[in-house]
């Protein structure tokens, strides 16, 4: 029996025939990843660093929606925007590539600012 605290994931990435192409698997979904025109990849698909704040976004949305259903929110519609700046010239790391800073954006329809706010802080929470 399935445990409900208990979320596991897997993913797979192989290389593709191209230079810098990755084909990823997740379940039965496949997706493109390109590294970045820097490291001389083609760069044309989303890249890994694109691919992890997608990832941070979609979390936003979708756990807003969460919350949000779960207080009995009327949330209407919510949009994230995720960006990230990596300056290899200032690592914040010398062992690992992190960001060096990122900014979330939030805009929810339906809400009151202090809904909003709430929903936010709920989601930071996590």
């Amino acid at each position: 029996m399935p445990q409900p605290d208990l979320r596991s994931y897997e993913v797979e990435a192989r290389s593709t025939q191209t230079f810098g192409r990755v084909l990823c698997t997740a379940r039965h979904h496949h997706l493109v990843v390109d590294g970045p025109v820097q490291n001389g990849c083609p760069g044309e698909a989303i890249t890994p660093a694109e691919l992890f704040l997608a990832g941070v976004a979609t979390c936003g949305v979708e756990l807003l929606h969460v919350i949000a259903r779960a207080q009995a929110i009327p949330l209407q519609s919510a949009h994230v925007v995720i960006s990230g700046v990596i300056d290899r010239t200032r690592p914040l790391r010398t062992d690992l590539t992190v960001f060096n800073s990122v900014n979330l954006s939030f805009a929810l329809t339906g809400v009151t600012e202090e809904q909003a706010a709430g929903l936010v802080a709920g989601f930071q929470e996590r």
